[in-house]
């Protein structure tokens, strides 16, 4: 009898739940393009918001920030790391981290 093999999103769901990981990070772990991490990140925090109370937890996000002058990107929507920061025009930003908490 073979395994049940895991989806791609319950791959990258497991990987959250071991801490806050980049989309470099989970595209090293499940396997897959960063880009593809990116498209997939919306539907596994929607499935996470939409589960029951046995299930996972709670998907976060640790927004990017400026190295410059600190902004943080709190309001952003777009999962996608920002380019340059909007204050100091500075190119040097933190990639944004996600994760799973219990609770």
């Amino acid at each position: 009898m073979t395994p049940v093999e895991l989806t791609i999103r319950q791959k990258i769901i497991e990987a959250l739940k071991g801490g806050m990981l980049t989309t470099k990070d989970i595209s090293k772990a499940v396997g897959i393009k960063e880009k593809d991490v990116i498209d997939h990140l919306p539907h596994v925090a929607k499935s996470l918001s939409k589960a029951r109370a046995d299930m996972s937890g709670r998907f976060v996000i640790e927004p990017a920030r400026c190295l410059d002058c600190g902004f943080v990107f709190r309001k952003r929507e777009r999962l996608k790391n920002p380019g340059k920061c909007p204050i100091c025009n500075s190119e040097g930003i933190t990639e944004a981290r996600y994760g799973i908490i219990s609770g």
